[in-house]
């Protein structure tokens, strides 16, 4: 597993997150923004992510564009994430774009390492998971969602209930009193992933710090 690190290495707030060929080209802006609007100190690592359908998936499913299926091997990938999270010295935090931010949900599902999830942009249409987060327990109390006000206007039929998704997602925490907050962006799936994940960052961080 690759990994790539930014921040101050010595900091005692970690951020993790699953990134691909596309996010390595905004992650320092991502790192800026959150520089900007943190008053504590932090390392990202950014980890690589191969087959990005495959190792993020948390179960099986068809493909819903392309004809690439889903592997549903996120808990090999957890496994890995879970070996950079071993110094119980430091805060772990876990966020993620799209299908990372899918990832990032799941997990906290798994393990109470984490002190706050970033879904930014979640691909929370995923077949059957938001009926998952009704039958099991999260091990998260701060939980920050966000969706472009776009997003579920897509032609895809699948992609699509994502709004409807993430708004009933919210609810459910929401009502689990869960420390959980949704916010709009402006534009489609593929508009400011930085500053979306980077919001997410500076939320979760100043909810565990308050």
């Amino acid at each position: 597993m690759k990994t790539f690190e930014y921040g101050n290495p010595n900091a005692d707030t970690i951020l993790i997150q699953p990134v691909d060929d596309h996010d390595t080209a905004y992650i320092e802006n991502e790192v800026a923004l959150i520089k900007e609007s943190s008053k504590t100190d932090f390392k990202l690592i950014a980890i690589k992510v191969n087959n990005w359908n495959n190792d993020l998936s948390p179960w099986k499913a068809p493909a819903v564009f392309g004809n690439e299926d889903f592997g549903g091997e996120a808990c090999r990938m957890l496994e890995e994430v879970l070996k950079l999270t071993e110094d119980k010295t430091k805060t772990y935090y876990i966020g993620g774009y799209s299908l990372a931010g899918l990832f990032a949900l799941w997990a906290v599902y798994q393990t109470d390492v984490f002190e706050g999830v970033v879904a930014a942009s979640p691909s929370i249409w995923f077949p059957g998971f938001v009926s998952y987060m009704k039958a099991n327990e999260i091990k998260v109390r701060n939980v920050y969602l966000s969706l472009g006000d776009k997003e579920e206007r897509a032609k895809n039929p699948t992609m699509a209930t994502v709004g409807d998704c993430i708004r009933e997602a919210y609810a459910w925490l929401n009502e689990q009193g869960i420390n959980v907050t949704l916010e709009w962006n402006q534009g489609n799936h593929f508009k400011d992933a930085d500053v979306r994940t980077a919001k997410g960052f500076v939320w979760v961080k100043r909810k565990t710090s308050m």
